[in-house]
């Protein structure tokens, strides 16, 4: 392949990839054409982008950039994976065709500049929550001791507004109160 070529294919590459700074690499090797376009529609449907790639032209694509570390596992046939809300949705599609599709390799993924190995780092990838999960979860955290301390107020006040309107309801029925203790 002349240097013209590998140059326009390191271009295109980094057009597609954009300013994208996270991904999951795998790879598509052995996978029946019917099967791997059901797998690409289902991922473009999630907004998730698969791209086939050159080991060699795809490191240098990425090697400016926050994705240079994923250079790593770029070994034997690959693809990049990208897109969806996060790395982190694109993980969890993943490890759900990887069940389905046992010929589909998760060769690893690369997340703020932290590299994932292997089908396990992919894995523990995906179990990791979102921004917007990650968001309720700290919000969860934050309201709960103002709950809880809304709790404990709330219920003495309960339990007085019970026997106050017990009280009107049997003053209002002409029934009489028996004074206790």
């Amino acid at each position: 392949m002349s240097k013209p070529v590998k140059e326009m294919m390191i271009r295109d590459y980094k057009d597609r990839l954009g300013d994208t700074e996270n991904a999951v690499v795998i790879s598509i090797r052995g996978i029946e054409a019917n099967e791997n376009n059901r797998m690409r529609t289902g991922l473009i449907e999630q907004g998730i982008s698969v791209m086939v790639v050159r080991n060699a032209l795809g490191k240098k694509a990425i090697s400016d950039g926050g994705m240079s570390n994923l250079g790593e596992v770029l070994e034997g046939p690959s693809a990049l994976s990208w897109g969806g809300e996060s790395v982190i949705d694109v993980a969890r599609e993943l490890v759900k065709w990887a069940k389905e599709i046992e010929e589909l390799e998760l060769k690893g993924a690369i997340l703020d500049g932290e590299l994932f190995t292997g089908e396990a780092g992919v894995i523990e990838l995906s179990k990791f929550p979102t921004r917007d999960e990650a968001i309720a979860q700290n919000i969860t955290l934050i309201l709960s001791p103002g709950r809880n301390l809304l709790g404990a107020v709330k219920g003495p006040g309960g339990r007085l507004m019970g026997i106050v309107k017990s009280i009107e309801e049997k003053l209002e029925n002409g029934e009489s109160i028996a004074k206790i203790g």
